[in-house]
């Protein structure tokens, strides 16, 4: 017995060495987080400053400061709109014979009504008498204008109607997730965003898990739905070609370690804070988590951050940051509800050290009391 003794001692002995190390954990502890800093990963410290940062450098710029509002002038034509041109003539007509009288006015009018035409590539259409007329890029005004002002010598007092019949060029475009992508001509009265969203039939999605993307020429912006919805400045006006695409982003971050639960986590697309990411997966687990070791792993855009030179980047110029907040300090709390997760974040808490050896007594005793039992039984 006493010989058995001096074994198990040993043994004890040994795996209290050992064993803490030896043990399977859910992650890296805090201090291992923290040694990255000096293989090349940049590991921060969370404060107010740095999530004003973080905060600012994340914005999206608004539609209203991006796209002017409104189009400018009347409505313009274009090749490949197809238009009518009267043209009425006082008498006696010179060039036009057709009487037609308005039971309105005593006095007879001549009236001709062209045949309909599409605006050539060229941007012109033919008028007998008048020749080619510059239409592309001009009102229905201005068309009129050019029409009397080149029949003026020809005919007696002429007075000209344009009328677009088929609108070609000055539409949007409306796809991605809604009910029924669709091509959407524009009219004077200037139609807004959402006018050409519920002429699609509205997304098929939630609309706070909706972003809009507007391209126009080489200008491409996004911004999520709830903020167009609820901003009336963001419903901006229409211009001609421009593209309305609706996307159904499922942003999400994991968390891992000594949480509530280790689960990938959807957010809304207008974002959420790392208050919100804790409360959602359950916040800090009481029995094991190290409060100051908080961590968010994030590949940073290198703008986001005044670095001098970051020390690695990615083949994409991402910078691999890690961020560590210390729930110990009761500021933190307030510096948690601005802190920006963003899509693809790794939400990690760290085990306590005392957890560690929790760990490691429940398996020492497991082991232990079977051989004592044994022994107790023998005797």
């Amino acid at each position: 017995m006493n010989r058995f003794s001096k074994t198990l001692t040993w043994l004890f002995g040994t795996a209290a060495l050992v064993g803490c190390t030896a043990l399977p954990t859910s992650g890296p502890s805090r201090a291992q987080v923290e040694s990255a800093a000096g293989n090349g990963i940049q590991v921060i410290e969370v404060t107010d400053t740095v999530a004003r940062q973080l905060l600012a450098s994340g914005q999206q710029g608004l539609f209203s400061e991006v796209f002017h509002d409104g189009r400018a002038g009347d409505e313009l034509i274009g090749p490949g709109d197809i238009l009518e041109v009267s043209v009425w003539e006082a008498p006696p007509a010179a060039l036009f014979s057709s009487a037609v009288r308005d039971s309105l006015v005593p006095a007879v009018s001549n009236m001709t009504v062209f045949p309909q035409q599409m605006v050539s590539t060229a941007g012109t259409i033919y008028i007998p008498f008048a020749g080619q007329v510059a239409a592309a890029g001009k009102s229905l005004n201005e068309i009129e204008s050019e029409v009397t002002q080149q029949l003026r010598l020809k005919a007696h007092q002429p007075q000209v109607l344009v009328r677009l019949v088929v609108n070609n060029t000055a539409y949007v475009t409306v796809v991605g997730e809604v009910a029924a992508s669709t091509r959407m001509p524009l009219t004077p009265r200037g139609e807004h965003l959402l006018d050409a969203l519920a002429a699609a039939g509205g997304t098929r999605q939630p609309i706070g898990k909706t972003t809009l993307q507007v391209t126009r020429g080489v200008s491409v912006h996004s911004l999520p739905l709830d903020i167009v919805i609820r901003d009336p400045h963001q419903n901006i006006a229409l211009q001609p070609g421009d593209v309305i695409t609706a996307f159904y982003q499922p942003l999400s971050f994991t968390a891992l370690g000594a949480t509530g639960k280790s689960d990938e986590v959807n957010f809304e697309a207008q974002g959420i804070s790392l208050a919100q990411a804790l409360a959602r997966v359950g916040g800090l687990l009481d029995n094991r988590s190290n409060a100051r070791g908080v961590f968010v792993f994030r590949f940073e855009r290198s703008e986001a951050l005044h670095w001098a030179t970051p020390p690695l980047t990615t083949p994409d110029g991402r910078v691999p940051v890690v961020y560590r907040i210390d729930l110990k300090d009761p500021r933190s709390f307030f510096v948690a509800q601005s802190f920006p997760i963003r899509n693809k974040d790794l939400l990690y808490v760290a085990n306590a050290p005392g957890a560690e050896l929790q760990k490691f007594m429940t398996l020492l005793v497991s082991t232990v009391y079977p051989i004592d039992r044994a022994i107790t039984l023998s005797q």
